[in-house]
């Protein structure tokens, strides 16, 4: 490869490391024509980007980024890697798992940056699936709220008056 298309590719992974808040780290090694083009269509369905890259290229982007919690990344590139970039942060980790139940275990997860957090080795999946979206975080914020105000509505629409759901509240609180 020359060195100016390598540039471009660098040029390439820190547009994508700077648009993307999360990516994940794979190894796409032992994955066949079939399984990878499937792994692509998987991808595409959920709004993930797919790249495999070489891993020279990719530490050389990361460190051209400057993030200082890249460094952590650096060791587990070996092997064919692919690189997962995504908007949300536990979209690849779900996708990963259920791929792999059909797949065998492949994609196997070397590492992944999300929430502004390093996650290094396969044994992280479970964790990264279970990391909530911003949107889940407000539609649960918004149902603790919700739950108290349904309740003095609730009581209003019984007929009680006004008076008695403070009285009720303040019994509550006591």
């Amino acid at each position: 490869m020359k060195k100016e298309d390598k540039a471009l590719l660098i040029d390439s992974l820190v547009e994508k490391l700077n648009t993307y808040p999360h990516f994940y780290v794979v190894d796409v090694t032992a994955l066949d024509s079939q399984t990878t083009s499937d792994l692509r269509r998987a991808c595409f369905k959920n709004d993930i980007k797919l790249q495999v890259v070489k891993n020279t290229l990719f530490i050389k982007a990361l460190e051209k980024v400057g993030n200082a919690d890249f460094e952590a990344l650096k060791p587990i590139l070996k092997n064919t890697t692919g690189i997962m970039f995504c908007q949300v942060a536990n979209q690849p980790a779900k996708l990963i798992k259920s791929f792999a139940k059909d797949h065998g275990d492949m994609p196997a997860l070397k590492g992944a940056f999300a929430e502004e957090s390093v996650y290094i080795g396969a044994d992280q999946l479970s964790t990264l699936a279970s990391i909530k979206s911003k949107n889940e975080l407000i539609a649960d914020v918004v149902a603790m709220l919700e739950g108290p105000v349904n309740s003095v509505l609730s009581a209003l629409d019984a007929g009680t008056t006004i008076h008695g759901v403070l009285d009720a509240i303040e019994k509550k609180g006591a």
